[in-house]
């Protein structure tokens, strides 16, 4: 099965770490948060992975030629597909694919079209982390048997909330988890029809793709009540770095 990886965006609200690399390349305890999804993954037996790259994808490709022993198994134009060679773990496959500088999520997604074949696959952000089991995904979308399955998330608050009786505080909670709603946490598993609702470079996945998917009653949502962190900003990136040094990161499930 092969994981697809959206590493294309400009990165804009990480400006200070983004002039000279993709979002996907910044680095959380020294590795790239890219790695760390595709650690994440391999732990899981995912071990082929398809990354869309778009905004310095070069970049990308140059980090995994450079920090790994590797071979190149094909290289055209717009990819080149590596083995990269890693010690007591599997080899990863890894193709990087250029899916273009202004092409939309959906876009992206669609141009990869050819890598994935006529195959179910994962597919998530380069910039996300969590702690959910990606087995349980996969099995949740087999037995529903939708579309598109989604990890459906509940963010980390920002603000402590006050608890006021009168003019006195009875209660301070320090950043509780969210408001009770859930959010598109990425991790999705993916029927290979989803290729029909895309229309091209143009298409944003989020919107007209999965609007009419849900509509049509062919998405589904696995629930994760655990550790959700996206990285937008340069303080979640400094969030991340701290659980990252906390020695316990709630999303490092390999050895």
């Amino acid at each position: 099965m092969k994981a697809v990886i959206l590493a294309g965006g400009f990165g804009t609200r990480l400006s200070e770490e983004t002039q000279d690399k993709p979002k996907p390349l910044v680095e959380i305890g020294g590795m790239p948060i890219l790695w760390h999804i595709m650690k994440k993954y391999s732990f899981y037996n995912i071990n082929d992975f398809v990354i869309c790259g778009g905004y310095k994808q070069e970049k990308i490709k140059e980090f995994f030629l450079s920090k790994f022993e590797h071979k190149i198994i094909n290289e055209e134009t717009d990819f080149i597909k590596i083995e990269i060679l890693q010690d007591k773990t599997p080899p990863w496959i890894v193709t990087v694919v250029d899916t273009g500088l202004e092409t939309m999520t959906g876009g992206r997604l669609k141009r990869i079209k050819k890598f994935v074949l006529n195959e179910r696959f994962c597919f998530t952000y380069g910039d996300t982390l969590n702690d959910a089991n990606i087995s349980k995904i996969i099995d949740f979308h087999e037995k529903l048997k939708t579309v598109v399955t989604i990890t459906a998330c509940q963010p980390p608050g920002k603000f402590g909330i006050l608890d006021i009786k009168g003019s006195r505080v009875t209660q301070f909670i320090e950043k509780p988890k969210g408001d009770g709603n859930w959010v598109n946490g990425g991790y999705f598993v993916l029927e290979p029809s989803i290729f029909d609702y895309i229309e091209n470079d143009t298409t944003v996945w989020e919107q007209e793709p999965l609007q009419k998917l849900t509509k049509e009653g062919k998405v589904s949502a696995f629930k994760h009540d655990g550790f959700y962190q996206p990285m937008d900003t340069i303080y979640e990136k400094k969030i991340l770095e701290k659980i990252w040094n906390s020695n316990n990161p709630k999303w490092k499930v390999w050895k």
